[in-house]
């Protein structure tokens, strides 16, 4: 053997697998780079840029087209939606929301929440409340079992006390019935043409004895004589009256009247009655005044401090804290029963609205050709490196038949 052509045997084998290793290198290297096109004498140079940034916008259609007819269908992503609105994860969500607006509220140091809660008492009560209760109230039987269990419960078994019936005596003896009240009203009774009945009625219809002293001596002079008197001697006239009350014990009758007053003491018709025309009289106020009291109560109402206080009290106190777990279990719950029947109906109108393959086909043409290499490198470096070296290994076995092809060509 000739060792002088050991060289035929030893390079094609290295030859075949530097050349196999390096192709397939180049060529995995083309399918990213150049990143942009090259131009010589305003030629652009052929495989400028690299297939992948060349054909960045088809990929990009190619990738939407696979991710959203393989990967996220509409079955698949009622899936994902129904794992991710579980009702646990719903709640816990509902109850983080509520605990956040809480703890704006308790830190709202502009006051824009006490306006928009003063906006809406102010629209609820000022304006919609009086509106509803003027179509509310032209029905005949509006708050008709209500009325009637208020005066059952109330009316009808109310009755004063004795230290309230004490104090509305002196009340009516100090201010409804003083004696000026009196002397001016017996002053007002006694005209002349009262004066001149009465004295009529006296003669007429009495008999015997009275019947004598009516006609001789009458009513007319007397009558005269006391308004004549409780004109001229007021102060007089105001004492006599004085005693006269302490007399008669007014003050312990009337209080005697009062604490006897009751309801109850009336006839079961009286009673039924009065019921009734207190639930019309009340029906008829609402129908007729009832909006515009209503209206005239919320004008002159300071809605802003009314709802800063009821903010505050909301947000101190402890119901607020233990309710919100049942409150963001209950609001679970309804979206749960919600989703189950329409959740099909909301995947099919949230993906055209959620455009998720344009979404795709802008992130991938925004992607910068560097970055894509990257990308794809991270994910098959392996399997690309593996391509490199089966070129290589490729490469060498064929410069290995080339040397059996030449040994047995010579031999």
């Amino acid at each position: 053997m000739d060792w002088s052509y050991l060289w035929l045997y030893i390079l094609p084998p290295i030859l075949g697998g530097f050349i196999g290793y390096f192709t397939n290198d180049i060529a995995i290297k083309m399918l990213f780079r150049p990143y942009r096109p090259i131009y010589i004498l305003g030629r652009r140079v052929p495989f400028t840029p690299g297939l992948i940034p060349a054909n960045q916008d088809r990929l990009a259609k190619n990738i939407s087209n696979t991710i959203m007819g393989s990967l996220l269908t509409p079955d698949e992503l009622q899936k994902l939606a129904r794992r991710l609105l579980q009702t646990e994860r719903v709640q816990g969500a509902i109850s983080w929301l509520l605990q956040l607006a809480i703890e704006q509220i308790q830190g709202d140091k502009n006051q824009k929440s006490t306006i928009i809660v003063a906006g809406i008492l102010r629209d609820l009560l000022g304006e919609s409340l009086p509106r509803l209760l003027k179509v509310l109230a032209r029905q005949e039987d509006f708050l008709e079992a209500q009325i009637n269990h208020i005066f059952d419960q109330i009316l009808l078994e109310f009755q004063l006390s004795e230290e309230q019936s004490t104090r509305l005596a002196d009340w009516l003896l100090q201010v409804v019935l003083p004696p000026d009240a009196l002397r001016q009203a017996i002053v007002n009774f006694l005209t002349d043409r009262t004066i001149q009945t009465i004295d009529d009625s006296f003669r007429e219809k009495t008999s015997g004895t009275y019947w004598v002293v009516a006609n001789l001596f009458g009513l007319r002079n007397t009558l005269i004589r006391l308004r004549t008197f409780c004109l001229d001697e007021k102060e007089a006239t105001n004492k006599q009256l004085q005693e006269l009350i302490q007399d008669l014990q007014m003050r312990d009758r009337l209080k005697k009247l009062l604490q006897d007053l009751s309801l109850q003491n009336l006839p079961v018709g009286t009673v039924r009655q009065l019921r009734k025309t207190t639930r019309e009289s009340v029906h008829h106020y609402l129908q007729n005044s009832g909006s515009t009291l209503l209206q005239e109560l919320t004008q002159s109402a300071d809605w802003e401090n009314i709802a800063s206080l009821l903010l505050k009290r909301l947000a101190n106190s402890s119901v607020i804290g233990t309710s919100l777990e049942v409150v963001s279990k209950e609001l679970a719950l309804i979206l749960e029963r919600y989703l189950e029947k329409d959740l099909e109906a909301i995947v099919t109108q949230v993906i055209p609205i959620l455009s998720i393959d344009q979404v795709i086909i802008d992130r991938v043409q925004a992607t910068s050709p560097a970055d894509l290499e990257a990308g794809i490198e991270g994910i098959v470096k392996n399997e690309l490196q593996a391509i490199v070296t089966l070129g290589g290994i490729l490469g060498f076995v064929v410069g290995l038949l080339q040397v059996g092809l030449l040994f047995l060509s010579r031999y």
